[in-house]
């Protein structure tokens, strides 16, 4: 049986992530993004009362979907359509999350993995698996079946709806009526001894059936029918106890029966018989065990996607941070409203300043200005919520809008380290040049300081250089840079009508900073001395 939660034609299989989700990973700090989805916000009294310990299946599952971009509107649209259900309707995620988790668990606990090994060849222990897998497999479905029903009416996502009805058709009351009843009916070969609650008796299941059959050459029962099948409750007494006895020797003298001594070759042909009568009605029921071999294991990990979206809501509500479903547009369009960087948010505990943009028709965006101005944080933010809008999910803005850009690329300054086998101008130009050897046919190109390794005059040849070609080569470059001779020679060249846009940090006459950008000619200087003046001379007085 088919998901499709996370794709309306496909489960998640062949899929193809970033180039190079590690750099993107770390350049936009989704790491923070991935724990916080796995912690659950517990509320009490319209309060946070605590935030629980990570569930890493959710933290994995979380970032190996958010590295993965989907490509078309229809396709951000109808995950956004499952999200908006699941945000709306956060205890249904989480019970389709929860039971799926429980009936993988049961399953390992049966001895899922073991059982796939060569060499497990006792068929009696596998009967009795297949039975007790039955059994978990039905009261899963029942569970989930019941919780649909529950939410009916609530639901209005494609995904969640279709996702019922493919259950109602292949799981009907009629095969799950029936199938109860085959369990019930069997439970004298997968049950152990059980104890009464209220007697405290000892009670065991035993079976009783009836075979039609013909007697052939030599007095051979052939051609077996079997007629019915039921299990029935007994007390269980010690073979060796007097009431034991006494009921053998009563049953011995009933006519037309056979009674079955301990340690001889009849009984153990009547456990052959247990078993294949048992084994016969199984193989009755492994078309339907077939069909659910993989659907928990799909269910499982794509409602961990939406379960660590729910985590996500609670807390950019926790530090009021107000989010929107993004909007697809062509790629030279990037409009937002109060765009916030929502790593920031979570990392330091602060409210971040959001940001409006609002460009069509520009595939370049150049961002200068004053130093410590919030021009990386607005780079991030953009990065960030592109991650978020190609997975589905919410963004932290008020509104965002941009293209579709399955070719995604990060290149921001490194850190000198030991790990380093050149210099850091090189180490810059290979990962440039990585970049440009993945590029793609929508290909959007983060830059943050790049190039700065070197002199001002050195760093802004090569900045032109590579970004004019890219920008040339239908590529969308979004770039943060000190390197103002680039700056100034790309918006001299812009004044001839091509589709750049400049942005800068914006400072107050006295220096402070709003950590706003507004659109403005690049800025000659960087204000450093501001810095100077707010550090050093403050010490000094």
């Amino acid at each position: 049986m088919k998901t499709y939660l996370l794709y309306q034609d496909r489960e998640w299989l062949d899929t193809k992530p970033y180039f190079d989700e590690k750099s993107i990973i770390q350049d936009l700090g989704l790491r923070i993004l991935y724990m916080m989805a796995a912690r659950e916000v517990i509320v009490e009294g319209g309060n946070v009362k605590a935030i629980s310990m990570p569930d890493t299946f959710i933290e994995e599952t979380v970032k190996t979907v958010m590295m993965v971009p989907l490509e078309t509107e229809e396709e951000i649209r109808y995950r956004q359509q499952v999200l908006r259900d699941s945000l709306e309707n956060p205890e249904f995620t989480i019970g389709l999350y929860d039971i799926s988790c429980e009936v993988l668990k049961k399953w390992d606990e049966m001895g899922r993995k073991d059982k796939q090994k060569v060499g497990q060849k006792d068929p009696v222990s596998n009967l009795v698996g297949d039975i007790h897998l039955m059994e978990l497999f039905c009261d899963g479905l029942t569970r989930i079946k019941a919780l649909f029903q529950e939410y009916e009416g609530k639901l209005m996502s494609p995904g969640y709806k279709e996702l019922k009805k493919r259950l109602e058709e292949i799981f009907t009351d009629e095969v799950q009526e029936s199938l109860q009843q085959i369990l019930k009916d069997i439970s004298f070969y997968g049950e152990g001894m059980t104890v009464d609650e209220v007697t405290g008796n000892k009670l065991i299941m035993r079976p009783d059936m009836e075979l039609e059959c013909t007697l052939g050459e030599g007095f051979k029962l052939e051609g077996f029918k079997l007629e019915s099948l039921t299990s029935k409750v007994m007390k269980y007494r010690s073979p060796a106890s007097t009431i034991s006895k006494v009921q053998t020797f009563i049953n011995s003298r009933v006519p037309d029966s056979i009674q079955i001594p301990e340690d001889t070759l009849l009984k153990d042909e009547s456990y052959q018989l247990d078993w294949g009568i048992v084994r016969h009605v199984m193989n009755y029921c492994s078309a339907f065990m077939f069909r659910f071999q993989k659907f928990f294991d799909h269910l499982h990990f794509q409602t961990a996607f939406y379960r660590g979206a729910v985590n996500l809501a609670d807390h950019y509500k926790r530090f009021e941070l107000e989010y929107c479903y993004p909007k697809v547009s062509d790629k030279g369009t990037l409009r937002f409203t109060e765009l916030k960087e929502v790593v920031m948010a979570m990392e330091q505990r602060i409210l971040p300043v959001g940001n409006t943009c609002d460009m069509e028709d520009v595939m370049l965006l150049i961002v200068t200005g004053a130093n410590q101005g919030g021009k990386s944080t607005f780079l991030r933010s953009v990065g960030i919520a592109q991650v978020l809008m190609q997975c589905g999910l919410m963004v932290t803005a008020k509104s965002f809008e941009s293209g579709i850009f399955p070719s995604l690329f990060t290149h921001f300054t490194r850190r000198e380290d030991s790990a380093m086998n050149s210099g850091r101008l090189d180490e810059e130009l290979g990962r440039m040049n990585q970049i440009v050897e993945h590029l793609g046919e929508r290909s959007l190109v983060l830059l943050n300081e790049s190039f700065a390794t070197t002199t001002e005059k050195e760093g802004s040849v090569i900045a032109y250089d590579i970004i004019k070609a890219l920008n040339e080569a239908g590529v969308k470059v979004l770039t943060v840079t000190h390197l103002l001779s680039f700056a100034q020679r790309m918006y001299d060249e812009a004044a001839k009508g091509q589709g750049v846009e400049f942005f800068s940090a914006q400072r107050l006459p006295d220096g402070s900073r709003t950590f706003k950008m507004i659109q403005h000619e690049p800025e000659l200087t960087s204000f450093g001395l501001d810095l100077y003046e707010r550090i050093v001379l403050a010490k000094q007085d």
